[in-house]
C-alpha cells in the first residue's frame, strides 16, 4: 500500500508545484511547519529525564491532576502527539497507571487548542517570519553547544523559528493563491459537507501526523477565504481524529497497556467528534455567544474557529470524566492482561527507551524479574522451595529436611528463563549505550546489566554444583552430607535476606548490610578449607568426597557473592570519584572490628586469591 500511494502522492505534488508557484509556497510552508515540530519534539526530549518525568511522577496522582498535567505540557510543548509519545512511555514501563495516562490524554486535547488561539490571534495578525530570524541565528549557535540542555534550549528555539516561518509561508501562499484560483467553489453545505471535510480533515492529519499543522493549514486557508467557516470547523473536527494515529504507531512498539491508553485516545476523539458533528448547530450558536462577549468580530473566523476548537474539546472531556470507570474497564476488558510468561522480557520494549526514566525504571524491572527467575532456579536446584524457605522461622531446619530431589531440566530451566532475558537485557542496555543520555544516567544503567551478569553467574555455579548436591544430601552420609547441607544453607539463608530486602521501602534499606554479608563470606569460604582439612586430617571425610566438596564450595561461595553483588547494583547509588577515595582511606586506617580477629597471613592470601 505504502509503495503504491508514494509515488502517487509525488506525482500529485509535482503535478501542483508545477501548476501553480503559489501551491509551491503553501506546501513548502507546511513541510517547514512540521520541521520545526520535529525541531521542537528533539528540543524538549533532550530536557527529559529532569523536570518532566519528576513532574509526570508526582502530578498524576488524581485524574484532575492528570488533566491539569496533559493541558499544561501540550501547552509549553505545543505537541498532543510528543505528550501521548511520552505517556504510552511511562505507562508502558508501569511509573504511571492506566486512569492517570487518560486522564493525560484527555488534558493533552484541551492542551492543543492552545496552538490555534496563538495562531489566530498573534501569527495571522502580524509578520510573524520577523521574529523567526533571530530565533534562527541564536538557535544555531546554541545547538552546536556540547551542554545538553543548551543545545534542547536551541532546537525549542529553532524549532519556533520554523514554525513562525512555516506560519508565514503558508499564510502568504494562501493570499497569493486566491488571486488564481478560488478553493471556495468546493464549499459544501449541510450533513454532505460536515462528513467529507470530516474526513479530508482526519486524511490530512494521518498524512502529517500533527493536528497542529493541520490547524494551521486551516487557519491560513480560512484567513485567506479559501475556504468556508462551515467546512473549516468540520476540518478541524477531522484533525482531532486524524490525531489519534500518532498513539496508535507509537502503541505498535508498547505492551499492552500502551496500547490500552492509544485506545482509549482514539475512543475519546471520536466521542467528541460525533458530539460535535451531531450538535454543531448548538456549538456554533455557543461559539457566536463566546466570541461576542469576548470582543470576536462577527467575520473573525479564524479566531471562531479557535474558540470551537476549545469548546468541543472541553466539551468532550466533561462528557468523558464521568464515564472514566466505565471507559477503563472496557479497556480491561478489550486488551486483557496477557499470560505471565516468565520467560519473556515484561517491561524491555521500544515504548519505553526514548527517555531516561522510564529506561531506568523498566530496565530495574526487568533485572528484578531475572532476579526472581534466577532465585527461584537457585533454590529448586538446591531442592528447596522458595516459600517454605520465606515462611521458616528455621532456615537450617528447613533445609536439612527438604532432601528429595526435585525433577527438573535445569538446563533447560536456565536457557528458557535466565539467558533469554539476559539476553535483551543486553541487548537493551546496548541501545541505551548509544543515546545521548547523561553520564549517571548511563552509569546507572550497565550497573543493572551487571548486575544481570552477576545473577546468570550464580545460576550457572549452582548448575554446577547441583549434581554433587543431590548426591550427598538426598540421604544421610555422614560429614559430607552436614558439609554439602552446610553450603546450602548459606545460600538459603541469602536467598532470604534478598526477599527481605525485596520487600523493604527504598529508604530503610541498608547498604552496609551487603557490605558486611560480602566480607562474611570472605571469611566462612576460607574457614571452610580448613574445616576440610581438619576432617580429612581426622579420617571422617574421604578425599574424593573431600575434593568434590572444595570445588563445589568455590561453586557456592561465587553464588552467593555474585547474589549480593547483584543486589549492590541494584539498590546502591553508584559512588562518586571522592566518595571511593575517602572509603579507600577509611579502609585502611581502620583496624579490626570489636570481637574479631586480625586476618593471619594465610587467611589474607586466601582473600588476595580469591577476590570479590
Amino acid at each position: 500500500m505504502k509503495k503504491t500511494l508514494l509515488p502517487i502522492i509525488l506525482v500529485l505534488m509535482l503535478a501542483a508545484f508545477w501548476i501553480s508557484m503559489d501551491f509551491q509556497e503553501i506546501a513548502a510552508g507546511v513541510a517547514v511547519f512540521l520541521f520545526g515540530m520535529l525541531m521542537l519534539e528533539d528540543g524538549f526530549k533532550l530536557f527529559s529525564g529532569g523536570f518532566l518525568e519528576k513532574i509526570l511522577a508526582r502530578m498524576t496522582g488524581s485524574t484532575l491532576r492528570s488533566i491539569s498535567f496533559g493541558v499544561l505540557t501540550t501547552t509549553l510543548m505545543q505537541s498532543s502527539s510528543l505528550v501521548s509519545v511520552i505517556t504510552i512511555s511511562f505507562l508502558s514501563a508501569g511509573l504511571i497507571s492506566l486512569i492517570a495516562g487518560v486522564g493525560i490524554i484527555f488534558g493533552a486535547n484541551i492542551g492543543t487548542t492552545t496552538g490555534a488561539w496563538l495562531i489566530a490571534g498573534f501569527g495571522l495578525k502580524v509578520k510573524i517570519s520577523a521574529y523567526a530570524m533571530p530565533m534562527l541565528a541564536i538557535a544555531i549557535v546554541l545547538v552546536f553547544q556540547r551542554n545538553k540542555y543548551l543545545r534542547g534550549v536551541g532546537h525549542v528555539l529553532a524549532g519556533l523559528g520554523f514554525l513562525f516561518l512555516g506560519i508565514h509561508y503558508m499564510k502568504e501562499g494562501f493570499d497569493a493563491f486566491k488571486d488564481q484560483f478560488d478553493l471556495t467553489r468546493f464549499a459544501l453545505s449541510g450533513v454532505i459537507g460536515l462528513i467529507v471535510y470530516t474526513l479530508v480533515g482526519s486524511a490530512a492529519t494521518v498524512v502529517m501526523q500533527s493536528s497542529h499543522a493541520t490547524m494551521v493549514l486551516i487557519l491560513t486557508a480560512l484567513a485567506a477565504g479559501q475556504i468556508s467557516y462551515a467546512n473549516g470547523l468540520a476540518l478541524a473536527i477531522g484533525a482531532n481524529i486524524g490525531t489519534t494515529i500518532t498513539a496508535i504507531i507509537g502503541s505498535l512498539t508498547a505492551n499492552y497497556q500502551g496500547k490500552r491508553l492509544a485506545l482509549a485516545h482514539l475512543i475519546f476523539n471520536l466521542v467528541t467528534a460525533g458530539v460535535a458533528l451531531v450538535f454543531i448547530n448548538q456549538l456554533r450558536q455557543v461559539v457566536d455567544f463566546i466570541s461576542f462577549e469576548v470582543g470576536i468580530a462577527n467575520d473573525d473566523y479564524a479566531l471562531k474557529l479557535a474558540v470551537f476548537h476549545t469548546v468541543f474539546n472541553v466539551l468532550g472531556v466533561m462528557i468523558m470524566v464521568p464515564l472514566m470507570g466505565q471507559l477503563i474497564g472496557f479497556l480491561t476488558r478489550r486488551i486483557p492482561e496477557p499470560r505471565t510468561d516468565v520467560s519473556r522480557p515484561k517491561y524491555l520494549n521500544e515504548a519505553v527507551d526514548a527517555f531516561p526514566a522510564t529506561i531506568e525504571l523498566a530496565l530495574r524491572k526487568e533485572v528484578l524479574h531475572l532476579q526472581d527467575n534466577a532465585v527461584e532456579l537457585i533454590a529448586h536446584g538446591l531442592n528447596i522451595h522458595r516459600h517454605e524457605l520465606y515462611a521458616s522461622i528455621d532456615i537450617a531446619q528447613t533445609v536439612r529436611t527438604s532432601r528429595a530431589t526435585f525433577e527438573i531440566d535445569i538446563d533447560a530451566r536456565y536457557e528458557a528463563r535466565v539467558k533469554t532475558l539476559y539476553s535483551a537485557i543486553v541487548d537493551f542496555t546496548s541501545r541505551v549505550g548509544d543515546k545521548d543520555l547523561p553520564h549517571m544516567e548511563l552509569e546507572r544503567a550497565y550497573r543493572l546489566r551487571d548486575a544481570a551478569t552477576a545473577m546468570v553467574r550464580a545460576v550457572k555455579a549452582i548448575k554446577h554444583m547441583r549434581r554433587n548436591a543431590n548426591l550427598f544430601t538426598h540421604k544421610p552420609m555422614g560429614t559430607a552430607t552436614d558439609l554439602y547441607n552446610g553450603l546450602r544453607i548459606e545460600i538459603a539463608r541469602i536467598l532470604v535476606e534478598l526477599h527481605k530486602l525485596n520487600q523493604m521501602e527504598e529508604a530503610d534499606r541498608d547498604g552496609v548490610w551487603l557490605e558486611e554479608e560480602l566480607a562474611t563470606i570472605k571469611k566462612n569460604k576460607s574457614a571452610s578449607t580448613h574445616m576440610v582439612e581438619a576432617h580429612i586430617r581426622a579420617g571422617d571425610l574421604e578425599i574424593q568426597s573431600a575434593t568434590s566438596f572444595l570445588n563445589d564450595s568455590d561453586y557456592a561461595y561465587k553464588a552467593m557473592s555474585d547474589l549480593l553483588k547483584a543486589a549492590r547494583a541494584i539498590y546502591a547509588e553508584p559512588e562518586s570519584t571522592e566518595e571511593q577515595v575517602e572509603r579507600v582511606l577509611q579502609s585502611d586506617d581502620t583496624g579490626p572490628r570489636l570481637g574479631e580477629q586480625p586476618l593471619g597471613e594465610d587467611q589474607s592470601d586466601e582473600l588476595e586469591a580469591h577476590p570479590v
